[in-house]
This record gives C-alpha cells, sequence and structure tokens, in this order.
C-alpha cells in the first residue's frame, strides 16, 4: 500500500514560518484529492486545506495565511504556513483521498509532523 509521508515540522515563533512537506512513496490510483488536517492537543481532528483538480479550500482560520500546493512529477503535496500563531500547534497530517466515480471511497493518512509555535 503506499504510504505518506511528512516533514518540514518544528518550532518556530509565533509570526514565523514553515513549509510542511508529504512525499507519497507510489502512484495512488484513483487518487481525487489531497489535503492537511491537523490535531492539537485535547482537540479534534480539523481540516486544514484540500486541493483537488479544480478547487482548493482552507479552514477560515488560515485561509490568506497557509498556501496549498502539489507536484504530481514527484507525488508531493505542500503546505507553506506563514504568521503563523500559536493556535496553529498541532501534529500535521497529510491525506490522499481515493474516488470511484466521484465518491471518495477511502483516505490514506500519514504519520503526523509535530509543529511547535512559540510566543
Amino acid at each position: 500500500q503506499v504510504q505518506l509521508v511528512e516533514s518540514g515540522g518544528g518550532s518556530v515563533q509565533a509570526g514565523g514560518s514553515l513549509k510542511l512537506s508529504c512525499v507519497a512513496s507510489g502512484s495512488i490510483a484513483n487518487r481525487c484529492a489531497m489535503g492537511w488536517y491537523r490535531q492539537a492537543p485535547g482537540k479534534e481532528r480539523e481540516m486544514v486545506s484540500s486541493i483537488s483538480s479544480d478547487r482548493i479550500t482552507y479552514e477560515d482560520s488560515v485561509s490568506g495565511r497557509f498556501t496549498i500546493s502539489q507536484d504530481n512529477v514527484k507525488n508531493s503535496l505542500y503546505l507553506q504556513m506563514d504568521s503563523l500563531k500559536i493556535e496553529d500547534a498541532a501534529v500535521y497530517f497529510c491525506t490522499a483521498d481515493i474516488c470511484y466515480r466521484g465518491v471518495r471511497t477511502g483516505r490514506l493518512w500519514g504519520q503526523g509532523t509535530l509543529v511547535n509555535v512559540s510566543s
């Protein structure tokens, strides 16, 4: 099975930037979208951003600060995070959605990368 491996997490001061990367170990058949989720301690996992062939979405709190992009040749997904806030601290997960006839039938998850933001 194809694996997703994230990197780029770390510690940064508020106002700083980080760029997360996610590399798939191989081609993902019927991949229809990729995205980033995050989970902070004591909170539920939430969608941060997603990208498909015709749409890019962002969670309201990161809109204008985060930028998602992908490189299909490299089977890679990126998340540029600027103007980081303390509340952005979380484990960030890469996802790949698998679809069949327009319906999502599965989702792959990476193992996560930790982002710490300090004041």
